[in-house]
């Protein structure tokens, strides 16, 4: 029985932080035996809010191969794919554009809560995003999309996509469903949504004093002034996080408890957290350091990833041309033998 597809990625925005790890990273591990996957660097994405900064995109590269390799991603068990090295990403996201309305794109939550919490003016390529996210799915004919909650608008108009697509134009791609994650979402240390572009994340590439002293800063409970004062364990980053990573629950249930009654501060709370941080992650980087001293090596994974990919995305677009009446079937053969109608570019 074959295995069903997955495709899913990241922006290069920089190094990932503890968010993405247990929030996606530790999942794309888990699902490699059982699934044929497909992991984006999605390069062309960065580039909807971080046009003006190609300085960092090289080196975000390499820092988020490291972190997806020290995380346990495997290159012999799946495909790690360079977006804007394979065209058929941009041709499919062209052809798919024809079919999408710019008012169902203005109603995307993730784009107005872009152009609001960056401040941007937006671009023609932040509001088409989602379909260029479709497409990157739906030119792997990806069965299944591992994401986050919200991303979930995003897979639902990748569906839509290739229904219309495949109403219009006959059966090509399968509707894709999205895997949610099981894992508790974590905040930043300002409580906001942890976001790379946000800069309130602890990456894995952080050392042990850096993630102290990012943790010895974590917003708390407001209202409390005073270690005596009675403090609120709902919605606290940092129990969110003990919850998330301290291996002794009695410990973490001791804490509450003392934290409820006014008899712990937010210090000894934050240096223990700080502690079982550091513990959690220090195999992780000593992986790290060993893939971001090889950039050769990096790229030789993502180059023959790459390759491997690109011959099932020219099999796709070439399909889809011969539905949308774009080239002709030479032969019987399949697919890979489709010609130009006569005329064109002559």
């Amino acid at each position: 029985m074959l295995k069903k597809r997955i495709l899913t990625g990241h922006r290069p925005t920089g190094p990932r932080h503890i968010g993405h790890l247990v929030g996606t990273l530790e999942t794309w591990v888990n699902l490699q035996d059982s699934h044929e996957c497909f992991f984006l660097v999605a390069d062309l994405h960065i580039l909807t809010t971080d046009y003006a900064h190609p300085e960092r995109i090289q080196d975000n590269i390499h820092n988020m191969l490291a972190d997806w390799l020290a995380a346990g991603i495997d290159p012999q068990r799946a495909s790690i794919i360079l977006q804007s090295a394979i065209p058929e990403h941009s041709q499919l996201s062209l052809l798919l554009s024809m079919l999408v309305t710019v008012a169902r794109l203005e109603r995307v939550p993730t784009y107005k809560e872009q152009v609001k919490e960056l401040n941007l003016q937006p671009s023609l390529g932040l509001l088409t995003y989602p379909i260029l996210q479709a497409a990157d799915i739906l030119v792997y004919k990806a069965n299944t999309v591992p994401v986050g909650e919200d991303q979930l608008p995003h897979i639902e108009l990748a569906r839509e996509t290739a229904r219309r697509f495949n109403q219009t134009y006959g059966q090509v791609f399968p509707e894709p469903e999205a895997l949610l994650s099981q894992a508790a979402r974590l905040p930043g240390m300002d409580n906001r949504t942890m976001h790379t572009s946000y800069g309130n994340g602890i990456y894995l590439r952080d050392t042990p004093e850096e993630t102290t002293r990012k943790v010895m800063s974590m917003y708390t409970d407001p209202t409390r002034i005073h270690p005596s004062d009675l403090g609120h364990i709902e919605g606290n980053p940092v129990f969110i996080y003990h919850d998330a990573f301290n291996p002794n629950p009695e410990e973490v249930e001791e804490f509450k408890l003392r934290y409820r009654t006014g008899k712990i501060g937010d210090v000894e709370i934050k240096k223990r957290l700080a502690e079982v941080l550091n513990t959690y992650l220090a195999p992780l980087r000593e992986r790290r350091a060993k893939f971001i001293a090889q950039p050769k090596m990096l790229m030789e994974i993502l180059h023959t990833g790459t390759e491997r990919a690109r011959f099932i995305a020219r099999q796709t677009i070439e399909e889809v041309q011969v539905c949308m009446g774009l080239l002709q079937r030479r032969s019987s053969a399949g697919y890979g033998t489709v010609v130009p109608y006569p005329g064109v570019f002559c």
